[in-house]
């Protein structure tokens, strides 16, 4: 079992990762949303953190709400990417890839420099 991201990493993480799930569907609800998350692994998501952030990416003109019918109650909140979330999603993709590039950098070399000192 995989450890669980510290809240800080999830909470920063979290609109690229919500801009990522919605890329690839037509539109999704909160509810879906948090299972989806949760099935990659960020399962300590609750629903005061995400619709915060949905709602911070809406203000910010990335995603853009509908209301629907339920299913078989009341109308949900569905949530949908927009060009300009998809072109936020294409910057932040790439700033992320070179950051975790970077950090895993620093982790390989200073492990590398620890087992040095530590075999002298």
């Amino acid at each position: 079992m995989a450890a669980t991201p510290p809240t800080a990493w999830t909470r920063a993480a979290l609109p690229l990762c919500l801009l990522g799930i919605l890329d690839g569907e037509p539109k999704s609800y909160g509810y879906a949303l948090l299972s989806r998350l949760g099935d990659a692994g960020l399962d300590g998501v609750k629903p005061a953190t995400l619709y915060p952030a949905l709602t911070r990416l809406e203000e910010e003109g990335a995603v853009e709400v509908e209301w629907g019918a339920g299913d078989g109650g009341p109308g949900r909140k569905y949530y949908r990417i927009t060009e300009e979330g998809r072109a936020r999603l294409r910057r932040d993709r790439a700033a992320w890839e070179n950051f975790s590039r970077t950090v895993a950098t620093l982790l390989t070399a200073e492990g590398e420099e620890h087992e040095q000192v530590s075999r002298s």
